[in-house]
């Protein structure tokens, strides 16, 4: 149950907190005055969409938190157990906010969690029936969700899914496999020839850097030949070389330390400083030795150097990317050469998961059968409550013959079509929900088949926006009493234009907009006795206000207790 909800710097609303009770909340309030707005901020919380644009026009973020009483709720409990996130206080505080960057930061009773995990969590603790709702209850997808919440078949309908994603996996391999034998014979001249082709160069990534070098090498003989020559003049050769001047300097050192014995501690440093001078000086002199300007050699490197570059160009642009590239060749040469063998591989494997799909299939297309004439009389028998007393409905499964050879109808969800069939009107043969003209008819009937389908709420919140739209009178006098009577078995918060159906409030809130120093601002009152009778006026008179309203509105609310 939703027990405190604040808004913050979302849209018009500087900052408002509502503190909702068990039972039949509702939110009234003039067109545009923000109710939207407040059931826009519920869905972001229990895990919709939340984008920069519903930031206050002049703040850097929104915030919306939101507490829920979560007892009862043995879904929510098990889900953030399991996820490491304390429950024993008995309630879930839930905190977005909505960065203008952006991003999004969630927490959930002070844990940082993904936008993913928030929508897994929503699901347990609240859902929304908008006017936004009506276009997909025309899908047959959406009968089938509907039937399989009804008939408590979703884990049956997980399994259901993992076996199609197996068959689904099997089949595609099996088509892999499946070639054209000229296609394969191509295949497989293709890849032999590149697998020669870069074997026969015989790459390796370490002789790049040696070939380079010796190539530097080769066309600076020159100059490395003068540099080796310099530098050994002046470490050995000269008479003022720096080995000759090091040697007359420890003489003098010597001479010292026999006046001052600080001076003797600084020779065996100086004997090994000689002795890397003397070591450089011979390595020096075997590389000027060895320096010899060679043009075949250098032909020989620039040779082998275009011959790799070649390959490299050809397979990747680099010598790494031809390596990976003839592994993979490799690779695929493997396959398609026991393509035979792995085919009939391929075939048991593909009828042995098409075997499971079908069965589990087939279990979960039995329990909708044996659950779809419980719906429909569920359904018609709740239709009555909102005022469509001769309605017709009925449950239509059509199911993808297990026999035959076109699996294009298997799915994750299984081999049936659902589809619901309505008829308001005596007489009138049901047709497909999607023929169905009336607005106020859709909307009752919308109404009828969520809460049907969802009869166990488990301690979710069910929010209703404007569920009554396209009906007054009787009608949403029946829609009223309906939504009480849900209230009855958990909580809930409906947005409403009707006067009967807010004369049946447990708590009734108004949405207002205000006007200060030229900004706009929305606020939410509880309105007491007084208040609601006031409001109901205004919803039954409209912007004037009559004495015969204001009784009005006293005999709704009285005659709602």
């Amino acid at each position: 149950m939703l027990s405190l909800l604040k808004i913050r710097n979302v849209a018009l609303i500087d900052s408002i907190t509502v503190e909702f009770g068990p039972g039949l909340n509702l939110l009234t309030g003039e067109t545009g005055s923000g109710k939207s707005i407040i059931v826009d901020s519920l869905g972001a919380l229990i895990g919709g969409r939340a984008s920069a644009d519903i930031i206050k026009g002049d703040c850097d973020a929104a915030e919306i938190e939101g507490i829920f009483s979560i007892a009862d709720n043995t879904g929510i409990q098990g889900l953030l157990s399991e996820s490491g996130i304390d429950v024993d206080s008995g309630e879930v505080i839930i905190r977005r906010e909505i960065l203008r960057s952006g991003r999004n930061r969630i927490f959930i009773n002070d844990r940082l969690v993904t936008a993913a995990f928030l929508k897994s969590a929503g699901t347990f603790l609240a859902e929304i029936f908008g006017q936004g709702e009506y276009a997909s209850l025309y899908e047959s997808s959406e009968h089938r969700e509907l039937l399989d919440d009804y008939a408590g078949l979703r884990l049956l309908r997980n399994r259901v899914s993992e076996a199609f994603a197996e068959f689904a996996a099997a089949r595609d391999r099996l088509a892999s496999l499946d070639r054209d034998e000229s296609e394969r014979l191509q295949m497989l001249d293709t890849l032999r020839f590149q697998i020669n082709e870069i074997s026969s160069v015989n790459l390796d990534l370490s002789e790049i850097n040696d070939l380079e070098e010796g190539k530097r090498r080769l066309a600076n003989t020159g100059k490395l030949t003068e540099l080796s020559s310099e530098a050994l003049s002046l470490l050995y050769e000269n008479d003022d070389s720096t080995l000759s001047t090091l040697d007359r300097a420890m003489r003098r050192i010597d001479e010292l330390a026999t006046f001052d014995r600080q001076f003797a501690g600084y020779k065996e440093g100086l004997d090994a400083a000689r002795a890397v001078l003397e070591d450089l000086s011979f390595a020096v002199r075997e590389f000027a030795a060895g320096i010899e300007f060679s043009p075949s050699r250098l032909d020989e490197i620039e040779t082998r150097l275009a011959e790799i570059n070649r390959i490299a160009r050809k397979y990747g642009g680099t010598v790494e990317s031809a390596l990976s590239h003839l592994e993979e060749a490799k690779k695929k040469l493997a396959e398609i050469e026991s393509a035979e063998e792995s085919k009939e591989a391929a075939a048991e494997a593909m009828a042995q998961a098409r075997k499971k799909y079908l069965s589990l299939a087939g279990e979960l297309s039995a329990e909708r059968k044996r659950y779809a004439s419980e719906y429909s009389r569920a359904v018609t028998r709740e239709l009555k409550t909102v005022a469509l007393d001769k309605a017709k409905f009925e449950v239509r499964i059509q199911s993808q013959a297990e026999e035959e050879e076109n699996d294009a109808s298997f799915g994750p969800a299984g081999i049936d079509k659902v589809e619901f069939y309505f008829s308001a009107n005596p007489g009138e043969a049901p047709k497909p929900l999607a023929k169905i003209a009336s607005g106020g008819e859709a909307s009752r009937l919308m109404l009828i088949l969520k809460t049907v389908a969802r009869h166990d709420s488990a301690g979710r919140s069910m929010i209703f926006d404007e569920v009554d739209a396209g009906i007054g009178g009787r009608i949403a006098e029946a829609v009223g009493e309906r939504l009480r009577s849900l209230a009855a078995r958990g909580q809930v918060l409906c947005v409403t234009h009707q006067a009967q159906v807010a004369s049946k409030a447990d708590r009734h809130f108004v949405v207002e907009k205000a006007y200060s120093r030229g900004k706009t601002q929305i606020g939410v009152r509880l309105l007491d006795t007084a208040g609601r009778i006031e409001e109901i006026a205004r919803m039954l008179a409209g912007e004037k206000i009559t004495a015969a309203a204001r009784e009005n509105a006293k005999e709704l609310i009285a005659s709602s207790r």
